[in-house]
């Protein structure tokens, strides 16, 4: 089931990109909440990289499922005591936000690893609700970044605010694009803008997405949490 899922996104994705004239994004499965046997069966089907909330969550799965060669990304909010835990595990960290976590993030990555790939998070909506950086935070942020040999900036990650008409994010997208483009001048390695999910995609395509973060219609409706 969840290998004819995978081929339908891919498909759509393809379709998606064609159609607005976009090179075709990389796809991140949001494994977040499910098991790692729904993780391995993915997997299986030929997904490599997965998106987690949780740190702890993720430790677990990672563990199970460390055969298999996959790529782990941290796409929720990374609390600073946690950063240890996150450079060592993670390939990737979505959501950095601020300087203090750039520090701690470098200095637990182990010298005999790769350099963690990092994207800035955005408030693109200056939303109280949601954790992020504001625009006009991102060059000095970036600079932080690319001064941490253990650190690789690679571009931004964004949650437009949740419009019930997916349309209504497509200025959020085109304004988060405008940014990444004005990152990519200055820094060589930015190649990445993590932007668009399940039922907004194809906008965010659209708009420039290199990324889109997909878990419902991958692995269906999240389990339902247990008291």
């Amino acid at each position: 089931m969840r290998a004819r899922a995978l081929k339908d996104i891919l498909l759509q994705l393809n379709n998606a990109a064609t159609g607005s004239g976009r090179p075709e994004p990389r796809l991140l499965a949001v494994s977040k909440t499910q098991d790692a046997t729904a993780v391995a069966e993915l997997a299986a089907a030929g997904q490599r990289a997965f998106g987690e909330n949780y740190v702890q969550e993720a430790m677990g799965k990672a563990a199970a499922l460390a055969g298999l060669g996959l790529e782990w990304h941290l796409i929720g909010h990374l609390q600073s005591n946690k950063a240890r835990e996150a450079a060592d595990l993670f390939d990737w960290v979505q959501t950095v936000d601020r300087p203090k976590l750039v520090e701690a993030l470098a200095r637990h990555r182990a010298a005999g690893r790769p350099p963690l790939n990092v994207l800035i998070q955005v408030n693109i909506d200056d939303e109280s609700s949601k954790h992020g950086c504001q625009p006009g935070d991102v060059p000095a942020l970036a600079e932080a970044i690319a001064a941490q040999p253990r650190l690789c900036l690679r571009g931004l990650m964004v949650i437009p605010t949740p419009h019930p008409d997916p349309e209504q994010r497509r200025d959020a997208f085109r304004r988060t694009h405008a940014l990444f483009d004005g990152l990519r001048a200055g820094h060589p390695t930015v190649d990445t803008l993590s932007m668009g999910m399940s039922d907004d995609y194809a906008i965010a395509i659209a708009e420039g997405a290199t990324m889109v973060r997909i878990g419902t219609a991958l692995f269906g409706a999240r389990p339902a949490k247990t008291s």
